[in-house]
């Protein structure tokens, strides 16, 4: 335990804030044409471009996390990721009938997991990680 922080929570904290991430990333690389669509569909500029960039951040670079492995760097790529797709993926104000509660939730959801986030980038990857491993872990 460092600082009163239990290290086995922390590794569940990384696993569960990624697994998300690391579903979907999976199903976005396996069907890449349907990402890309996906991304047309939402109006985002270079939607190639934008596919492959959701796909790298939900698999290496959440498995980083989930791994512990360059922790804080990795975290906070996923905070801003995990902005960015709220503001781009979830316009619950723009959207009305149905579609605009499970939007909402989509966005809310989003500033939830940033929130698991900002708390994981203060703790640390804790000693069951990469970085603790090579001693690169910071405190």
């Amino acid at each position: 335990m460092m600082n009163g922080i239990n290290d086995e929570l922390i590794l569940a904290a990384r696993i569960l804030l990624t697994a998300l991430f690391l579903i979907f990333g999976w199903r976005k690389l396996r069907d890449f044409s349907g990402t890309v669509s996906q991304m047309v569909q939402l109006g985002v500029p270079m939607p190639a471009l934008a596919a492959a960039v959701a796909t790298f951040m939900e698999l290496p670079v959440a498995f980083a996390v989930a791994v512990g492995a360059f922790t804080r760097p990795a975290i906070l790529l996923m905070f801003f990721y995990t902005l960015g797709t709220a503001l781009i993926g979830h316009r619950y104000w723009t959207i009305t009938g149905a579609d605009k509660v499970d939007s909402m939730d989509g966005f809310y959801k989003n500033l939830a997991i940033m929130g698991g986030f900002l708390l994981l980038y203060m703790t640390g990857p804790g000693k069951y990680s990469i970085d603790a491993l090579f001693g690169i872990a910071a405190p």
